[in-house]
C-alpha cells in the first residue's frame, strides 16, 4: 500500500521528521502509536525495521551508500523503539535513543555497543555529508550490523520474537 500525500504537507513532515533524526515512515509511526497497544507498536516497528534491512540490501547493492547510510540509521531507531516499548522509555528523540543504548549497557555491561550505536551516528551523519569513501563503507556498516544482532539478541531476551 502507498499513500499519496500533497506537497505542502509532505514538505512539513519531511522537515519534522529530519529535525528529529529519523525517517517520514518512523515519524509517522509516532503519530500512529498514541493510539495502538503495546503490542501492536512492538509488531509495527518490527515490520519498518524488517523492511529498512531490506532496502538497505538493495541500495548497497545498487552502490548507493548515501541511501544506505541512512536506512541503517532508520533499522537502529526501529529497534531502539522496540526496546523502548518493552522497558516503557521514551522513544521519540535521538537523545531518547542515547538512554535506551545506555540502558542496555548498563544491564549489559556490553561496552561495544556504545561504540557500535556512535558507528551508526556517523552513517546517520554521512547521509547528509557524504564523507565516508566507498571502499571503507564495509567497515562501518559491519559495525552496525554487529549492533543490529546485538539488540536484536537484547530484544529478544526479553520475549519479543525477533
Amino acid at each position: 500500500m502507498s499513500l499519496i500525500i500533497s506537497p505542502p504537507l509532505s514538505k512539513i513532515l519531511t522537515e519534522l521528521a529530519r529535525k528529529q533524526g529519523i525517517s517520514v515512515d518512523l515519524f509517522l509511526a509516532k503519530i500512529a502509536e498514541k493510539d495502538l497497544d503495546p503490542n501492536t507498536r512492538i509488531k509495527m516497528y518490527l515490520e519498518i525495521f524488517e523492511r529498512l534491512l531490506k532496502e538497505v540490501e538493495e541500495y548497497e547493492r545498487k552502490g548507493d551508500l548515501i541511501q544506505a547510510s541512512e536506512k541503517y540509521w532508520e533499522a537502529i531507531c526501529a529497534l531502539l523503539n522496540i526496546i523502548g516499548e518493552i522497558k516503557g522509555m521514551p522513544h521519540y528523540r535521538h537523545s531518547d535513543y542515547w538512554e535506551i543504548i545506555e540502558e542496555i549497557i548498563s544491564e549489559t555491561r556490553d561496552r561495544d555497543i556504545a561504540r557500535f550505536f556512535s558507528v551508526a551516528e556517523r552513517l546517520h551523519a554521512n547521509f547528509y555529508h557524504n564523507f565516508i569513501r566507498k571502499e571503507n563503507f564495509h567497515i562501518y556498516s559491519s559495525d552496525v550490523k554487529a549492533l543490529i544482532k546485538k539488540l536484536k539478541n537484547y530484544i529478544k531476551s526479553k520475549g519479543i520474537q525477533i
